[in-house]
């Protein structure tokens, strides 16, 4: 595995456990559609959350959260809305951004944005 996915994979193991410990259920983790995939799907307050992660380790790099795109973020509504009609039952949702800043000799910064939309 290269460097760049085992970073990806490490931050999407942080984020469900950040997640967790705010009191999140994690409902899916990598959920696809098509080509498309949402990195968690989760539930708080009666609220469906559909997270993108994206964590960066250099600092000469943008912030992680930079890495939305309206792009990325269409991909990620269609693979949504295609989620929510599966799922029927889901009412109040939400996009959010779980960005992780992996800082070396350091604890890695978190950085949760909610309700996003591009």
């Amino acid at each position: 595995m290269t460097l760049h996915n085992q970073l990806g994979k490490t931050a999407e193991e942080l984020a469900s456990a950040y997640l967790l410990k705010n009191n999140f259920k994690i409902l899916h983790r990598n959920w696809r559609y098509s080509h498309f995939e949402i990195d968690i799907i989760a539930t708080k307050d009666n609220f469906l959350h559909f997270v993108e992660v994206k964590s960066r380790s250099n600092p000469t790099e943008n912030r992680p959260e930079e890495a939305v795109t309206k792009k990325k973020f269409k991909f990620l509504s269609q693979a949504a809305e295609e989620f929510l009609h599966q799922n029927q039952q889901y009412h109040q949702v939400c996009f959010d951004i779980m960005a992780i800043h992996f800082i070396q000799g350091k604890s890695p910064e978190y950085l949760l944005i909610e309700d996003v939309f591009l």
